[in-house]
């Protein structure tokens, strides 16, 4: 008798081929089932598509009647959103776990899917991924932060990046380790879900949150709210591109809020002006520096127990409307750019069912100003006899071995906490006073500073061609160049912030530095040969010093931008007005050809 169909089929499938094939056919039928979407989906219109998105329900019906909206115009679906329609990444979990089963690296579309659960393939730069984690606050236990540092070794290449939002990478982790990593992670009782892709970042707050003696509000509840809001709610995920929050209580460290898609700004409310007086979030949307953009004042005030409602009402609108076929136009930016900002606020108002409160500027108290430094050193905390201590780290890279050591640190001197900052390093809080130089002391035999020279607090630099295949420099190795060769050079009085980033996406943010590099090939022959090297922008600047900065030089190469850069400081401390004008003001007082006349100047002399 022949064998059936299904018989010859499974005879040719070992047992873990078989399990995942039944789990992935099982979560196709249910997917579909769910939103009765059909199943051809090509990214183009037809059949009944658009009556099944219409009537579509459960967690993903936004998303998808979305989607149809741009094919009934006419339109294509961007890839990414295709990859979404035909396989949501959390119904793809079996295809994950048997792609590591296999050592096996993931295509172009599953390389995007498996971004939700916090992995990035990194070929051809690594043939391995990345892990990304979600530390709300940017505060860990110190624990937590022994065991990532245990898992690094474990399952990625034995170190991790501090990130410029808070948080914490690992790298080199080969395909057959990614699926133990993410489930290891949520073991420590943190995770990685949700941190790459189109979704909702990590959540920035204060790192000083409840220590700062000057903040209006500890950040740590509400960015743990939202934090758990988004984790909790899959209709929030798969968004037509990445988002970022961040909470700043009006500590003394910055969280560059205004450079988030929503920012968070605590201010007090004056009495007398028909609103309730004290500590409010200032509202603030649209932010992107990356894209020249900083977040659009709106005029509206949100009472901190409602920020979390308040953010998801933005994140819905943008479901709803951001661009889902263009991703380089597809970030919230552009919606409030067609739309203008009222009309925003009126879809948000929509959302919520209430009006916004909203109030006229001298209604605001002056905020306290932050301290460009604060992030480096010992800082006394608003609790008596307690103090702060933030470690320098070399552009945001630690080991597993000193990443216990910092644990150990924060276990035996401190609180125990361990606090990330969006300056690429940490701060161990809670240290008593007679104690402090003992806990510097033993950081200091992890190979780690608590002291830097005014270069090197301000140094930021995102991953670099090492791990990104984006980036067109190595970021990381030219940032400790230029640290390096400046501080034997040149004595600042003043912080300057250097910003290196390897390509247009600026997760470095070079827009915002002092001064801002911008990864680049510099072609160096005739015959079309390139070398590493950047584009030199100056003057940027955040908060009140907020400001976009302007591109003074073109491809220079890696290796002469050490020197180009001495010169610029050279330059700024032998004509700056006085010894209280910084770097950013300096170059903004200034047209470019006056600036490069200066700068130059200083090579000949």
């Amino acid at each position: 008798m022949p064998e059936s169909r299904s018989e010859a089929t499974s005879a040719e499938f070992d047992p873990e081929q078989k399990r995942y094939l039944e789990g992935f056919m099982s979560g196709l039928q249910i997917a579909r089932a769910a939103r009765a979407v059909p199943a051809s989906m090509d990214g183009t219109a037809g059949g009944t598509a658009g009556a099944a998105a219409s009537e579509s329900v459960g967690p993903d019906a936004d998303h998808l009647r979305a989607q149809e909206r741009f094919l009934k115009e006419g339109k294509k679906l961007s890839d990414p959103e295709k990859f979404k329609r035909e396989l949501h990444p959390f119904d793809g979990y079996a295809r994950l776990k048997a792609q590591a089963a296999n050592n096996e690296p993931p295509k172009a579309d599953d390389n995007f899917r498996w971004r939700f659960y916090g992995l990035f393939y990194c070929a051809p730069n690594q043939t391995a991924y990345m892990c990304r984690l979600r530390i709300p606050n940017g505060i860990l236990k110190h624990w937590q932060f022994a065991g990532v540092g245990e898992l690094a070794e474990r399952y990625a290449a034995g170190y991790s990046h501090v990130t410029t939002r808070a948080n914490l990478q690992l790298r080199e982790v080969e395909p057959n380790n990614a699926v133990a990593l993410i489930e290891a992670i949520q073991d420590l009782g943190l995770c990685s879900r949700g941190s790459g892709a189109d979704n909702i970042r990590n959540v920035t707050g204060t790192p000083t949150a409840g220590i700062d003696p000057q903040e209006l509000i500890d950040t740590r509840p509400y960015a743990r709210e939202w934090h758990f809001h988004i984790l909790n709610d899959r209709s929030l995920y798969g968004i037509p591109r990445k988002f970022n929050v961040g909470f700043d209580g009006a500590g003394v460290i910055p969280v560059l809020e205004d450079t988030n898609d929503i920012g968070f700004q605590a201010v007090e409310v004056k009495d007398g002006f028909g609103i309730e007086p004290g500590i409010w979030f200032r509202l603030l949307l649209g932010g992107i520096t990356g894209h020249q953009t900083f977040g659009h004042g709106t005029g509206v005030v949100v009472k901190p127990a409602e920020a979390t409602k308040v953010a998801d009402a933005v994140v819905r609108v943008f479901i709803d409307h951001g661009d889902r076929t263009n991703r380089a136009k597809a970030r919230l930016k552009y919606v409030i750019d067609a739309w203008g900002i009222d009309k925003f606020l009126s879809a948000m108002e929509e959302k919520l069912g209430c009006k916004l409160t909203r109030t006229p500027a001298e209604a605001i108290a002056p905020r306290p100003a932050f301290d460009r430094t604060a992030h480096v050193g010992v800082y006394p905390q608003k609790q008596p006899d307690l103090n702060w201590i933030g470690v320098v780290l070399p552009v945001g890279k630690l080991t597993g071995e000193q990443m216990r050591g910092l644990a150990a640190v924060a276990r035996n001197f401190g609180d125990g906490d361990i606090r990330l900052t969006v300056w690429q390093n940490l701060l161990i809080s809670g240290i008593p006073t007679q104690r402090v130089g003992s806990a510097e002391a033993a950081i200091a035999e992890l190979g780690l500073s608590t002291k830097a020279t005014s270069i090197r607090a301000g140094l930021v630099a995102c991953t670099g061609n090492v791990g990104c295949r984006l980036a067109l420099s190595n970021t990381k190795r030219h940032a400790e160049d230029i640290a390096h060769w400046c501080e034997t050079r040149l004595q600042l009085d003043v912080p300057v912030n250097i910003h290196l980033t390897g390509c247009p996406n600026s997760c470095a943010q070079h827009y915002i530095g002092d001064i801002g590099l911008l990864g680049a090939r510099v072609p160096v022959s005739e015959d079309g040969d390139t070398v590493e090297g950047y584009h030199i922008h100056v003057g940027g600047g955040f908060g009140p010093d907020q400001g976009l900065g302007r591109e003074l030089y073109r491809d220079v190469k890696a290796e002469d931008a050490p020197t180009t850069v001495e010169r610029m400081l050279q330059a700024y401390l032998a004509h700056r007005a006085s010894d209280k004008e910084t770097f950013a003001a300096f170059t903004r007082a200034h047209d470019l050809d006056s600036l490069k006349a200066m700068f130059e100047r200083e090579a000949v002399e």
